[in-house]
């Protein structure tokens, strides 16, 4: 089943990637905190799915990345014109020890795993993609968080010169989004590093990236610089733009539909044009996980 989770899965159990993974690749970025241990000894950890990875060539070539581009292979075609090194964070607000982080300095002492999980997109698509990162508690232990805070707000760099969809009207930039205190505290959240055992590419949200599996993509905020605590719920860029199809929370939900498409089926990236339609599962079938964050909320109207 799509939202069962194990805790033996092997990397080879799930792809032969370990065999062509680039080593120079792999010492590069382990030199720099964000890669996980040579190929063939990586472990999942025991939040993963048992459903098969999609291949890298399909994570890394059909994205939602506006910053890029409209287009879904936009991403992949601009992306490497962004500069990712050197690259920090700015975590301010309701904590203890505010700062601009340097990505290394994140990174550091935090525990790196592997995490297979379900994507799903608002558009109605899904892939499963192979993470490693942390857990995004660790970060904000690490830093202090204060009895006020409610809230955790995120902001991608913005850098029209190197992003060219910034240049264009649609979107407010930067793109902002946020997260409850509780769900960003949950081990399902996790900043992303990298993907197949490499550092994270560049269309898929390189540097660091937020990942929070059940709920729909667009709450997974790519290239991130700027963290902050607050009290109140902070703003969030499609909500801002389109607040009756973008909702703050924004969880995978098969009984609320888009207003223009339905929610209830959802297609697998890589399994052809005309197939591949699967049943969509509330939580992105990590309700086990999260169910409870969501107790006596309507989450018809909180979408």
């Amino acid at each position: 089943m799509a939202g069962r989770f194990v805790k033996s899965l092997r990397w080879s159990d799930v792809t032969p990637k370990a065999t062509w993974i680039n080593r120079r690749a792999l010492l590069a970025g382990a030199a720099a905190g964000l890669v996980l241990p040579a190929a063939g000894r990586a472990e999942t950890g025991r939040y993963s799915t048992d459903a098969a990875p999609n291949t890298l060539k399909e994570i890394t070539n059909y994205n939602n990345f506006y910053e890029f581009g409209w287009n879904k292979d936009d991403p992949a075609a601009y992306a490497g014109a962004l500069t990712t090194d050197p690259w920090s964070v700015a975590i301010g607000g309701l904590v203890d020890r505010p700062g601009s982080y340097d990505l290394a300095d994140l990174v550091k002492g935090q525990a790196i795993d592997e995490r297979i999980y379900r994507f799903r997109c608002v558009e109605a698509w899904s892939m499963v993609i192979p993470w490693q990162g942390f857990q995004l508690s660790g970060l904000l232990d690490r830093v202090g968080v204060q009895p006020g805070a409610k809230y955790v707000a995120f902001e991608t760099v913005y850098r029209p010169e190197e992003m060219p969809g910034q240049r264009g009207g649609g979107i407010s930039w930067p793109y902002v989004e946020g997260l409850r205190l509780d769900e960003a505290m949950n081990p399902l959240t996790i900043l992303a590093t990298g993907l197949y055992g490499e550092e994270l590419p560049k269309q898929n949200g390189a540097p660091i990236r937020l990942v929070v599996p059940w709920k729909y993509g667009f709450k997974s905020i790519k290239s991130i610089v700027k963290i902050t605590l607050t009290d109140k719920q902070p703003r969030t860029t499609w909500q801002e733009l389109q607040p009756s199809e973008y909702g703050f929370y924004a969880n995978v939900n098969p009984g609320v539909d888009h207003p223009r498409w339905s929610q209830a089926t959802e297609r697998r990236i890589g399994a052809g044009l005309f197939g591949g339609r699967e049943e969509t599962f509330m939580f992105n079938g990590y309700g086990e996980e999260v169910a409870s964050l969501y107790s006596g909320m309507d989450l018809a109207v909180n979408y």
